[in-house]
């Protein structure tokens, strides 16, 4: 049985946005980059899309050259095309122009042999905002301790 390929998920974008929506896209890809992706050799972290000239771009997003790859791999950081339908075009870019947000790429991910990604339109979060994050997070945990304590 062939083994599954890896979905990368994007963790530092549900740190620094609250997503708002998502729009699953595909990536137009050349040469060994989609060999790449499947030994999970890429990277979202510092990435984003903008809306130029009706089309979708990614930027920042790294793909590691494919080891077994020749010497014509392209270049790992390159701006890469988002294939998405017109009105899809047109509508993420009147939502982003119009209310100031942000496409942020938060999932990759293979469907059907294709190579997917969940573009998530994002509003930026402040310091204070990510405090309070924390700090939930640290009372859950503590909740849960204080539980599993006492249950034993």
């Amino acid at each position: 049985m062939p083994e599954r390929a890896p979905s990368l998920q994007n963790r530092k974008a549900f740190h620094d946005y609250f997503i708002l929506e998502s729009v699953e896209a595909g990536i137009a890809l050349v040469g060994c980059e989609v060999k790449s992706i499947r030994n999970g050799k890429a990277n979202l972290q510092e990435s984003f899309a903008r809306v130029e000239k009706d089309e979708v771009l990614l930027y920042g997003m790294h793909i590691s050259p494919y080891e077994q790859g020749n010497r014509y791999n392209p270049d790992p950081t390159r701006t890469r095309k988002l294939l998405l339908n017109r009105t899809e075009i047109n509508r993420l870019a009147s939502r982003v122009h119009e209310k100031g947000l942000t496409l942020v790429p938060v999932k990759l991910y293979f469907k059907g042999g294709k190579v997917k990604i969940q573009l998530a339109m994002a509003k930026g979060k402040n310091v204070q905002d990510k405090r309070e994050k924390l700090k939930e997070k640290e009372a859950n945990r503590d909740i849960e301790r204080a539980l599993r304590k006492r249950s034993k």
